[in-house]
This record gives structure tokens, sequence and C-alpha cells, in this order.
């Protein structure tokens, strides 16, 4: 199950890398995961704070 996210999440990564860098270069596949950390880091904050707003909102 882990495996099928991180796969999604580098299947949106690799196109936004190939926006700033060749496919055919050496270190496609570092700036890709970064990309993909990147990505969990925003995915994991927009969660955070979509329960913190559900938490906050009045009864």
């Amino acid at each position: 199950m882990l495996g099928w996210i991180v796969r999604i999440l580098f299947a949106i990564a690799a196109p936004i890398t190939a926006l700033f860098l060749s496919r055919e270069a050496l270190n496609f596949g570092l700036i890709q995961t970064i990309v993909t950390m990147l990505l969990v880091t925003a995915l994991v904050g927009l969660m955070a704070a979509y329960s913190e707003r559900n938490r906050r909102a009045p009864h």
C-alpha cells in the first residue's frame, strides 16, 4: 500500500522535475526524489491545516 502511494507521488514528481531538468540528466532521479519530498511535505501540511480547520469549527 505504501509502495503505491510512493509510486503515485513519483509519477506526479516526474513531469514537475522534467520542467526544470532534462530526463537524460544524471541527477534526474535525485531531483525527482527532492520534488517528491516537497510534495509529501505539502500534502502533510495541507492535511494538518484541514484537520485544524475542522477542529476549530463552531458547533
